[in-house]
């Protein structure tokens, strides 16, 4: 299996976790401007909804899903739900 770099989501290195900061480090303007995600937010889905895996995709089925902006992975979420109605 060849490794994929992925530009948007690089392999941190020792010296970025030295520098990181937690976000609450970040000033309540900037905080604010980013809505929580993940389990901490409201969806209609809630986290006991979702298992978490593992799968490998096509590069091209990746990019394609990125092409169109954030939350590329719920997308490919709904493509496959809409397959299984």
């Amino acid at each position: 299996m060849s490794k994929i770099d992925d530009p948007d989501n690089p392999e941190w290195t020792e010296a970025d976790f030295a520098r990181s900061k937690p976000a609450s480090a970040l000033p309540e303007a900037v905080r604010a401007a980013f809505p929580k995600t993940g389990a901490t937010a409201t969806h209609a889905d809630t986290a006991a909804d979702k298992v978490p895996v593992s799968l490998d995709l096509r590069v091209d089925v990746v990019r394609h899903f990125q092409a169109q902006g954030p939350g590329w992975r719920e997308r490919i979420d709904e493509t496959l739900k809409a397959l299984i109605r």
